[in-house]
């Protein structure tokens, strides 16, 4: 069940060109939220709210973390939002992915979908390798917070500006060769969900993606995110808002 209302904003960074990271004081949706569900947030003078993941949840102060980057409108009037202020959000929607007690997972963020892995890699701890990936040094995000969590932290970026040359799929077969995990999941751009998919099936892992749809309403009732998905065998259309965003990576149709 969500909530809606106002809450503060208890602190705001800027970790990278266009990325804006929040935390809001929210004690009754981060009592109810799990890893990988989103909030769909107001923005001033835009009738349509934006769908953010949620990145990180801290139960004991009641805060949730919103990193989100500027797409557009109304994305930049969230940016001018400041500490103590406050944010009108409806949270937490959607599915998460799984927890799995003392199992092994990998986490495969690119880009913007690195912040949906912080959580769940934190729920892992000790048993999560994250695997992030970014065009190049300036864009690198959240390491830290992997890294402050005990989990594996392997980067990469297009260009070998920072951490590794080269891309997310190809640190993700190193990993699972050295170590073959019980969970993958990912969230990023759709060609490399595609990859990352491929990878689990060849290897027989069970695997769940995010998917980064544009939402309007979130609650299923719009239609605007519809997406393609295999259900007992058959094509169907499947709302990344309410039937999602993650799913097992085996229904979903990638284009």
């Amino acid at each position: 069940m969500y909530k809606q209302g106002k809450y503060q904003i208890v602190s705001k960074k800027n970790p990278a060109k266009g990325i804006f990271d929040i935390e809001i004081l929210c004690p009754e949706i981060a009592e109810i939220t799990q890893p990988g569900q989103f909030a769909q947030v107001a923005a001033e003078g835009f009738f349509l709210r934006r769908p953010i993941s949620i990145c990180d949840i801290d139960k004991a102060k009641g805060t949730i973390r919103l990193v989100f980057e500027i797409r557009g409108k109304g994305t930049e009037k969230l940016a001018e939002l400041n500490k103590g202020q406050l944010i009108d959000i409806i949270a937490p929607l959607g599915n998460g992915f799984k927890v799995l007690d003392g199992r092994k997972i990998v986490c495969v963020g690119g880009g913007i979908g690195v912040p949906p892995m912080v959580g769940i890699a934190k729920a892992y701890g000790k048993n999560a390798v994250a695997i992030s990936g970014f065009r190049n040094m300036a864009a690198v995000i959240l390491q830290e917070d992997f890294m402050s969590a005990g989990v594996k932290t392997i980067l990469c970026t297009d260009d070998g500006s920072a951490g590794r040359k080269g891309f997310v799929t190809d640190a993700l077969k190193e990993q699972i060769a050295a170590e073959k995990p019980d969970l993958i999941v990912a969230c990023g751009p759709m060609v490399m969900l595609k990859n990352v998919a491929s990878i689990a099936e060849e290897n027989g892992i069970e695997c769940q993606v995010s998917l980064e749809q544009r939402m309007a309403c979130g609650v299923g009732a719009c239609l605007v995110c519809a997406c393609r998905t295999v259900r007992d065998g058959k094509e169907i259309h499947s709302h990344v808002c309410k039937d999602g965003p993650v799913f097992d990576s085996k229904e979903v149709v990638f284009e």
